[in-house]
């Protein structure tokens, strides 16, 4: 039986609910760079900023899925013009909950981390932190989800789409490509530390 899930702008009151689904994304890519040797975890870093407005991580730029009053997904997009912004907020999110001597190392994992999942350019639109609560997961929630954000980005005037998935989850790919992504390059990974070892990404793009 289908269920409908209803799409809604996100709130700050849902930054606790939705940052392990935010983290279930790329858990390797965050862990490499908000968790490696600090006592503030990733999933606590994506709790803080999902309860503020601004930025990449904020509850602004997120999409919630709901079943019955109850979040069970989520997302984001942006363009390569929020590029600049986003990382200011980024920085002045990374001082304030890092700290001056850890941020420096954090801020150098996350611009390692744009050689494998590049930020889009300025005339694109970028689908990102897609996740799925666990418990909804294989029953089509993931493709409702990204069918609505593709829909979003069309109706936003956006004529390319891009996104960046593991090149270690294969039903993500394949769920993408039947939705019309095509993956134009693999993004090679070398990076590593005692955390989390960051896989190959592809890019993928809709037109």
């Amino acid at each position: 039986m289908s269920v409908n899930l209803v799409f809604r702008a996100a709130t700050p009151n849902d930054a606790k609910v939705i940052a392990p689904l935010v983290y279930s994304s790329g858990p390797a890519a965050f862990d490499y760079i908000f968790s490696h040797k600090t006592k503030l975890n990733a999933i606590d870093f994506l709790s803080r900023t999902l309860q503020k407005p601004g930025g990449e991580f904020g509850y602004k730029n997120h999409r919630v899925a709901e079943i019955n009053g109850t979040p069970v997904g989520v997302a984001t997009s942006f363009s390569g013009s929020e590029s600049l912004s986003f990382m200011l907020v980024a920085i002045r999110q990374i001082l304030r909950y890092y700290g001056p001597f850890r941020a420096p190392g954090i801020m150098r994992r996350g611009l390692q981390i744009e050689s494998i999942i590049v930020p889009p350019e300025k005339d694109e639109y970028c689908i990102a932190h897609v996740g799925v609560h666990h418990d909804h997961r294989r029953k089509g929630n993931g493709r409702k989800i990204m069918q609505y954000m593709v829909s979003e980005g069309k109706k936003a005037g956006f004529s390319t789409l891009v996104l960046d998935v593991s090149a270690e989850n294969p039903a993500a790919l394949s769920l993408y490509e039947s939705l019309g992504f095509k993956a134009i390059r693999q993004n090679k990974s070398t990076l590593s530390n005692s955390t989390a070892t960051v896989p190959d990404h592809f890019r993928m793009i809709h037109e």
